[in-house]
């Protein structure tokens, strides 16, 4: 078990590096990861960023919510109130979904599902919830219905048998 101890020890080591130093509260890559709680799949590690170069939002599956969608609402805000207006330059929304995902496992529990995605249960089918590569174009068509024209938005599959991603769906702008 990792214990407070062991977490204080290691950000000590973190703190004496001192790579935290300067960063900024917008990620310096202009970039967005959304995927999942999984520990094999972290954003940083599998995509290769470094600290302060993207933003990551995690939740099951990676799944792109109606409560993932306020969360970039109130980042939105976040960066309104920093900044004065809405981010500028190339913004990049990734949707990383992964293979073996826990959330196919959750196919059995579709009250539970209908709830997660604030669906009636009958509309599950729509969600692709057992096919990473459907449910990445599933995500980023609702991403491009509700981001402001201008963004780019991408879908990415992690395969945790090879370590390696697909680009499913290849940045595209968001049209008005």
């Amino acid at each position: 078990m990792i214990d407070t101890d062991e977490l204080a020890k290691r950000n000590a080591g973190f703190a004496d590096g001192g790579s935290f130093a300067d960063l900024k509260l917008m990620p310096s890559g202009s970039l967005t990861v959304i995927g999942c709680v999984d520990p094999r799949v972290a954003p940083s590690d599998v995509l290769g960023l470094k600290l302060g170069e993207a933003a990551a939002i995690r939740n099951v599956g990676g799944r792109v919510t109606p409560a993932t969608l306020r969360t970039l609402e109130m980042l939105s805000k976040v960066v309104q109130a920093r900044t004065g207006g809405p981010r500028s330059g190339h913004v990049h929304y990734a949707v990383l979904h992964h293979t073996d995902c826990g959330i196919t496992d959750l196919a059995a529990f579709p009250e539970l599902l209908a709830d997660y995605f604030e669906v009636p249960a009958g509309d599950l089918d729509a969600k692709a919830v057992t096919d990473p590569v459907a449910a990445v174009r599933v995500d980023v068509e609702i991403l491009k219905g509700k981001l402001p024209a201008g963004v780019f938005v991408s879908g990415l599959v992690y395969d945790v048998a090879t370590g390696l991603i697909d680009v499913v769906v290849p940045p595209a702008r968001v049209e008005a």
